[in-house]
């Protein structure tokens, strides 16, 4: 098989692999409950890869990527929440016909910008559209000033502190604290039963192989290489003429847009989105997905997301006391010994030693003893 401009002999193993993990082996082997949780973890790998594309290729590190995950998630969950909050179902309240966080906290009426959210198009429409255009502001703002490096993390990392303040004391907006909860149906699909879960976690994969195949395109077209040299000689790069902040803001959305529908598979996976998911600690612990799977490949997030994930769950199950501590130690172990996370310990490690391992050449039996074999 011939190598191709959009994806090598080895890329086409490596997603043929993936794929068969996530739709064949995990649903094999795993029970409901188990296979749910992967679900979960299925959506942090949209933001995973969004991050292999901004820090792995463009060197932009966001310490922010919270924010776009809980938007996407938020705006799914209004949708969800508007479906639920019908006269019949909130008879109860003083003000029946609204959310009941709303309700609790003396609203009379649904907020206007709110109203959109009866519609799932648009809905869905803004899963993508709202998280785009924060990033579209921050990187305006940040990257037409040349604001990057340490600098830009901080900011980012400022901006899920902000955005966790602001959805927490505006509670009978957002929910506070509690988050927006009680999500039933979609479209009057019930999404609490194990067979919708089962479902929903193959919409997660199937939208996950998309976001990978576009984040493989970006990567082999003339814009990835040209993040790949911003990453490494940002000035030559803008010294030939390029706009060196349009590429930056562009790539650093299409990372949000990836984040936002994780998210909003998050809300539907799992029946709840809180500000729990925006803040500093879940973008930090986002972006130990990436590294601990290899910033410099799409599928090694994935596989990142994945691991980490699994292993904060096993730890807490059987370690409630010391799975943080377990879970810094795999962090500072890959960061000290494999600096280009999982996906480098194979390319260079495993890799090379599976191909010399199937390319020696087996001895030719068939000439005669004491013959030289030709």
């Amino acid at each position: 098989m011939q190598s191709s401009a959009f994806m090598s002999r080895k890329e086409i193993i490596g997603f043929a692999i993936l794929a068969a993990l996530i739709f064949l082996v995990l649903p094999a082997v795993l029970d409901n409950f188990r296979l749910n949780l992967f679900g979960k973890y299925l959506t942090y790998a949209f933001v995973a890869v969004g991050l292999a594309l901004c820090w792995g290729a463009g060197g932009i590190l966001s310490l922010g990527q919270g924010v776009f995950f809980g938007l996407g998630g938020y705006c799914m969950a209004m949708f969800l929440k508007l479906e639920a909050s019908t006269p019949e179902n909130t008879a109860i309240q003083s003000t029946p016909g609204i959310p009941d966080f709303m309700d609790w906290n003396q609203l009379t009426e649904l907020p206007w910008w709110w109203e959109p959210f009866y519609s799932l198009p648009l809905a869905l429409l803004a899963v993508v559209a709202v998280p785009v255009m924060f990033a579209f502001v921050i990187g305006v703002a940040m990257f037409t000033r040349r604001v990057g490096g340490v600098y830009f993390a901080i900011i980012t990392q400022a901006f899920a502190a902000i955005m966790t303040i602001l959805i927490i004391g505006q509670q009978g907006y957002t929910g506070g604290v509690n988050g927006i909860t009680d999500l039933r149906t979609l479209m009057g699909w019930d999404i609490r039963t194990d067979e919708a879960k089962t479902i929903l976690y193959f919409v997660n994969g199937a939208l996950l192989f998309a976001v990978l195949l576009i984040a493989q395109y970006v990567r082999k077209s003339k814009l990835g290489r040209l993040l790949i040299a911003m990453r490494d000689q940002e000035d030559r790069v803008r010294f030939s003429g390029y706009n060196v902040a349009n590429f930056k803001i562009f790539i650093f959305c299409l990372g949000a847009a990836f984040a936002g529908i994780g998210g909003a598979m998050f809300t539907l996976q799992v029946g709840f989105m809180s500000p729990t998911l925006v803040g500093i600690v879940p973008s930090i612990e986002m972006v130990i997905f990436c590294a601990v799977g290899g910033r410099l490949s799409i599928l090694g997030a994935v596989y990142g997301a994945l691991l980490v994930n699994w292993a904060k769950t096993s730890l807490s199950e059987s370690f409630p006391e010391l799975w943080l501590l377990g879970l810094g130690g795999l962090f500072i172990a890959v960061v000290m010994f494999f600096p280009n996370g999982l996906a480098g310990v194979w390319s260079e490690k495993i890799e090379p030693r599976l191909l010399a391992l199937f390319s020696k050449k087996k001895p030719d039996t068939s000439a005669p003893d004491g013959a030289p074999a030709e």
